[in-house]
């Protein structure tokens, strides 16, 4: 059963390395006055032969003083074994870590069982989906997350909605969450700073979704990049192109862009909504377009729009009924006019919701009857939001862009992601991804 928002989390919180420890007091002493690392190694088990990291051989509860450690009591689903830890109900480990990009590398597998592992980093980015691991045969995968905080500089911080404000994305810790049948032997984490950086600004559609059933293509493409990249994902729900500027957004991305990063833009669903002579599709929201890519060229990185996703709005014969207006057109003729790389998921998701027809499209919304999640008294009936099925969806037909156009990063996709037709979708009967076990009712801002 799904639980509410405050149930719980795992966070791993890493500050510093250290040779062989087993968690006691004097080595979490050992371990506080170490802070310059090059990484930070935990093996699991009563047992373990590991030479170096810290080992942990209790389900040790996370808390400030010692940096890492499970937590939002999932420590209670832990079984610690020989060589292992391993659950079958949703685990969060927290590690406690400064701002930057981090490359984690975990060990799965047991010598007892087959077991299948999902895991997700932060506010619900997908790293690995469904790893069907065989008994006896031990797995390494590596991904890589960015971990960031709002401060920009010594008198600058992005303005955080009050709703953001106690969200994984923005807190003092790297949380990975474990999902499935799950036997996990180490988590190595390392500074790496010489990824590709993806930068994605938009909206709600895009950002990271912090809780069930709500999601977005921003935290599933995560899934579909090899190891030389990684995702930072600064959208935020009911920002336009004008609030996410006011917001210090835009300043905390340029903070940090480097030459050869990208910088995702994704906006209009709540622009559309801003009146007056000098805005509107061909006035404020090109504008703002213009300034955005000018932003990242000066920068040496690479800016790539992004058309809206559309609305689940049906016309009587099955068509969809175009609910953007203009402002897809719009960042179309900015695209040309600046010579910039465009993704058209407008045109995409048209053709994905059609072919679905308005009946199935549902399934990829947050569509859900009264009673499905605890404390839900009426229906879920949202034709703007993604639930996870259709945030992978869109992902996919981001995916579907960036290998049709002429940059790099076309070449840092997995080489296992198979292409994507929106006319020949995926079906949500085939559906399988564990849910998180936090769950909000209210919808996102910006609906």
């Amino acid at each position: 059963m799904i639980k509410i928002k405050t149930s719980f989390l795992i966070v791993f919180c890493f500050t510093m390395q250290i040779n062989l420890y087993a968690v006691d007091t004097n080595s979490l002493i050992e371990i506080a006055k170490n802070k310059d690392i090059e990484n930070q190694l935990f093996n699991f088990g009563t047992q373990s032969k590991n030479k170096k990291g810290v080992l942990i051989n209790t389900a040790l509860i996370y808390n400030d003083a010692t940096g890492y450690g499970f937590d939002i009591n999932s420590d209670s689903n832990v079984k610690i074994n020989s060589h292992t830890f391993s659950a079958s109900k949703p685990i969060y480990f927290s590690v406690k870590l400064p701002e930057g990009n981090y490359q984690i590398e975990v060990v799965m597998g047991s010598a007892d069982k087959s077991t299948n592992v999902t895991i997700k980093a932060e506010s619900r980015r997908l790293m690995l989906d469904q790893l069907s691991i065989k008994k006896g045969k031990p797995v390494t995968k590596i991904f890589n997350v960015n971990v960031r905080t709002p401060k920009i500089d010594a008198n600058l911080n992005v303005s955080l909605k009050d709703r953001e404000k106690d969200i994984f994305n923005w807190d003092d810790k790297l949380t990975l969450e474990f999902l499935g049948d799950i036997t996990i032997q180490s988590i190595k984490i390392t500074p790496k700073d010489n990824l590709t950086v993806v930068y994605l600004a938009g909206d709600s559609t895009v950002t990271d979704q912090d809780v069930e059933p709500w999601a977005s293509w921003g935290q599933f493409i995560t899934n579909y990049f090899d190891d030389t990249v990684v995702v930072a994902n600064y959208a935020v729900s009911g920002s336009a192109l004008s609030s996410f500027k006011g917001g210090n957004r835009l300043k905390k991305i340029l903070s940090l862009l480097k030459k050869g990063d990208y910088l995702f833009v994704e906006f209009a669903h709540n622009d559309e909504k801003i009146k007056g002579e000098e805005n509107g599709a061909w006035g404020s929201y090109s504008t703002l377009l213009a300034e955005f890519v000018q932003a990242a060229r000066n920068k040496g990185a690479i800016a790539v729009l992004v058309t809206p996703t559309q609305r689940r709005a049906f016309n009587v014969n099955g068509t969809l009924k175009e609910t953007h207006g203009d402002f897809p057109a719009a960042m179309r003729a900015v695209a040309q006019k600046k010579n910039v790389a465009l993704i058209d998921v407008t045109k995409m998701t048209t053709e994905l919701y059609e072919t679905w027809g308005d009946e199935t499209s549902r399934t990829a919304f947050v569509q859900y009857p009264a009673n499905t999640f605890p404390g839900q008294i009426k229906a879920l009936e949202d034709n703007t939001h993604f639930n996870s099925f259709g945030a992978n969806e869109i992902a996919l037909c981001v995916v579907k862009g960036i290998r049709e156009l002429d940059i790099p990063l076309k070449k840092q996709i997995q080489k296992e992601v198979p292409s994507y037709n929106p006319t020949k979708p995926n079906s949500f009967s085939n559906w399988t991804l564990p849910m998180s076990d936090r769950f909000e009712i209210t919808k996102p801002d910006g609906n």
